[in-house]
Order: C-alpha cells, then sequence, then structure tokens
C-alpha cells in the first residue's frame, strides 16, 4: 500500500497535506535534485528564502529506488509544492532544442544552475583565495585568480560558441565537450608567468577555430547570430569558464592551479615554522600541528560556499523568489475568495 501511495505522490498530493496541518501552517516544499552531492549546494542556496509560511525539503529524486540524476528529477509530477533543483549543464544555453532542454528552460517548476553544474561555482574565481586560506591557514595571495580566469575565458570564448553551435546543429561527435576540453585544458600551468600558458593557450585556440571554420563553412552564417544570442542570455567573454563541463573546468583548470598554489603556501607556512621554533621539540610540535589543522584542496572546495555572492548564484535565488511570491500570493488570494464564499452560503 506504501508503495503505491509514492507511485502517485505528486504537487496535488503535497498540498492536500499541507492543508490537514491547517492555513497557518507553515507549508512544506518538496525540492528534487540530482544527486547527495547537490543536496547541501541547495539546502545552503534556499535556506535564506524560507519564511513562517513555508520551509524546503531537499532530497533525491526518488521515494522508491536509488534512480539519480537529472531525468530522474525532472520526471517526478512536479508543481508548486513539488519542485527541481538541476544542473543547468548545456541545456540552458541549447535554449530548447532538445526536449531536456525544453523543459529545464520552461518548466515554471524547474530551476536551474544556470552555469554549467554546481562544480561551476566551487571554480567561481573570487572565491578561489578563501578555498586556499582555508586549505592552508595562509592568507597571503600569490595568485590573481579573478583576472588569469577573465583572460583564459576571454581566449576560449570563440571556440566554446563553436562547441554550443555543434551540439545545436548535431554534429557534436566531430566536436565535443571532450575534444574542447582537450584544447582548452592547462596541463602544466605556469603560474608565475601566467602570460605564457595563455599565449600557449591561444595559438591552440586559433588554430582549432580555423580548422572548424573550414570544417564547416555553412557555420559562417550561423555563427554569429548564435554569439549574439548567448550574450542576450547573460553570459560574456570575462565568464565563459562558467559555462564550460564542470568537471573538465575543475580537472583541466582550476584544480591543478590551486593544488600548485596551496602547495607552495604549505611550504612558506613549514618554512616559517622551521625559522622560527626555538628548538626541535617546538618546530616538530608546531609543524605537527598545523599539518594536522591543514586539509586538501579538493576537501575544501567541497565544503566553502564563498561563491553564494557570485551574480549567476543570486539570479537562481531571485528566480526561486518570483515563483514563491507569485505562488503564494494566488493561494492568499483563493483561501480568501473562499472564506468570502463560506460566509455567503452561511449568510444564506
Amino acid at each position: 500500500m506504501a508503495k503505491r501511495l509514492t507511485q502517485h505522490l505528486d504537487s496535488s498530493y503535497l498540498q492536500a497535506l499541507n492543508r490537514l496541518n491547517g492555513k497557518g501552517a507553515r507549508q512544506k516544499i518538496v525540492v528534487y535534485v540530482e544527486s547527495f552531492d547537490d543536496i547541501l549546494f541547495w539546502r545552503t542556496l534556499l535556506q535564506p528564502l524560507e519564511t513562517e509560511r513555508y520551509y524546503f525539503e531537499v532530497m533525491l529524486p526518488s521515494r522508491t529506488s536509488l534512480c539519480k540524476g537529472k531525468k530522474v528529477a525532472l520526471a517526478n509530477r512536479l508543481g508548486p509544492y513539488m519542485i527541481a533543483c538541476v544542473d543547468a549543464d548545456y541545456d540552458y544555453v541549447m535554449q530548447g532544442a532538445t526536449e531536456t532542454s525544453r523543459v529545464v528552460c520552461t518548466s515554471p517548476y524547474v530551476f536551474h544552475t544556470y552555469a554549467y553544474a554546481i562544480e561551476s561555482f566551487q571554480c567561481y574565481a573570487p572565491a578561489l583565495n578563501q578555498a586556499c586560506v582555508m586549505a592552508t591557514l595562509n592568507d597571503r595571495r600569490v595568485f590573481d585568480f579573478e583576472t588569469f580566469l577573465s583572460q583564459y575565458s576571454e581566449i576560449i570564448w570563440p571556440l566554446f560558441v563553436w562547441n554550443v553551435w555543434a551540439y545545436r546543429h548535431g554534429v557534436h561527435t566531430q566536436f565535443s565537450m571532450l575534444h574542447m576540453h582537450h584544447i582548452v585544458a592547462l596541463d602544466n600551468p605556469d603560474l608565475y608567468h601566467p602570460d605564457r600558458t595563455l599565449h600557449a593557450l591561444r595559438r591552440r585556440v586559433n588554430a582549432k577555430v580555423a580548422r572548424l571554420q573550414s570544417q564547416f563553412p555553412g557555420g559562417k552564417s550561423t555563427y554569429a547570430p548564435l554569439r549574439d544570442e548567448l550574450l542576450s542570455l547573460g553570459l560574456t567573454p570575462q565568464t565563459t569558464y562558467l559555462y564550460m563541463r564542470g568537471h573538465d573546468l575543475w580537472d583541466g583548470v582550476v584544480g591543478p592551479m590551486l593544488t600548485t598554489i596551496c602547495e607552495a603556501l604549505r611550504r612558506e607556512r613549514e618554512k616559517e615554522i622551521r625559522l622560527l621554533a626555538e628548538h626541535q621539540v617546538q618546530m616538530q610540535n608546531e609543524l605537527s600541528a598545523y599539518q594536522h589543522a591543514t586539509a586538501s584542496i579538493e576537501e575544501m572546495v567541497r565544503k566553502y560556499s564563498a561563491y553564494t555572492n557570485a551574480p549567476l548564484y543570486r539570479a537562481i535565488q531571485q528566480n526561486i523568489q518570483q515563483f514563491l511570491s507569485k505562488h503564494f500570493s494566488e493561494q492568499q488570494q483563493n483561501d480568501a475568495a473562499e472564506k468570502g464564499e463560506n460566509i455567503d452560503q452561511q449568510t444564506l
């Protein structure tokens, strides 16, 4: 019996359960996300939006199995009391070119990250210095993440547009995200001379763009309109990195940078301890305490939330807030109308 009930669970069912608690009680809104890793991100994002009238419960998309993922989340019978919060992936830039993209971009009950994925926010340039501080307990700024990733983005922007073009026109097997990753990844970034790293990247990107122009001569007439459309959606050449595939961004760009920088900061702090220690025992104790207090940069990036000031993060919150305001305003009007109707009936 319980299994049959969960199979028919939908937004209307949750609304009815909320009403059983009384009209003045806080109403629960179920939020389906794609995986365990997504729960903390969306809980952090939704927490400030809760009021005395409603609250959220973030959970995996299936109550009857361990199935996860965007398709499972979107397959639920969504509504005002049952929403889905998912990674945008390429669905946002596809703008309805596929069925999944159509649902993600048009459903009033589906909210997405705009950026490619949650990992993109974890790589948000203005927040990366805090991740380094958390991992190393050393607050010295040794690298300008914002300038570097802005320049990196400007360089890869033409190639990114070509990649979206390939997916829009069904030729992505000839230029996939993986192909793009091999070109834009920074295997051994020279963080002491970042201009050298960017110069080598520019050469690779320009060469690939030239090959794509030769391979797809028909794209000449459709490339510029697509570029302008992406710009109108809020993508900019300076923030391209946020829209490329999330794990490619981490594995091929941000991860190697942070690893190198954090190793340098740890060595610097350990050298300072060795120089300032008055004797061997103190040095060993201080080194041990320091090493115990630090953590891997991967762990810190998964836990920190300094990206909550990112414009795209705020845009997600604003969209959900507008949805809630509209729905609960309409509900309040319906309740008032229903109350008035009941009073009229009692009068008669």
